[in-house]
């Protein structure tokens, strides 16, 4: 039996609630990593975030262009309406970014200990339809996390 704690990341990207979003994003994308636990300042999980929680901040918006038959007035008023579409998107992310992460983390954190299986680890996150679960010893605190690549890694290890 391989548990989590042969498989799962010791040195954690972690964030605290008060950390604003376009840092946290800006973390992800520079480590390469999809989301990472929130802890507080006794390295508690309160909280998860994710690329596609991050995401959903920031509205898309999209010209109506009538593409078939346009009329002249569309002609004339479609460069106006799509600059005022771009200026909404930059207005809207500009807010986003400000937002702390605090905000919109996941607080329902489905959490791992080190002791158990990777295959109850995999099930866990199946059944919570996650991708993440941070480890935490027995007073809570955080220790790791798992990921599903950790786990793909660990069982392809074991069977070289």
């Amino acid at each position: 039996m391989i548990t989590v704690e042969e498989a799962m990341e010791k040195n954690v990207i972690k964030f605290k609630d008060t950390d604003t979003i376009s840092y946290v994003a800006n973390v992800l994308r520079e480590k390469k990593i999809s989301g990472a636990p929130i802890v507080d300042d006794d390295n508690n999980v309160i909280g998860i975030v994710s690329e596609g929680d991050i995401m959903r901040l920031i509205e898309v918006h999209s010209p109506n262009i009538n593409l078939i038959l346009p009329a002249p007035l569309d002609l004339i008023e479609l460069p106006v309406r799509m600059r005022l579409e771009l200026d909404e998107l930059a207005e809207g992310v500009a807010k986003a970014a400000s937002v702390l992460i605090g905000e919109i983390m996941t607080t329902d954190v489905v959490k791992a200990t080190k002791d158990i299986s990777i295959s109850d680890a995999a099930k866990l996150m199946d059944k919570h339809d996650i991708n993440r679960l941070p480890v935490v010893d027995e007073k809570d605190k955080l220790i790791g996390i798992l990921t599903r690549g950790d786990i793909i890694g660990a069982l392809v290890k074991n069977n070289e």
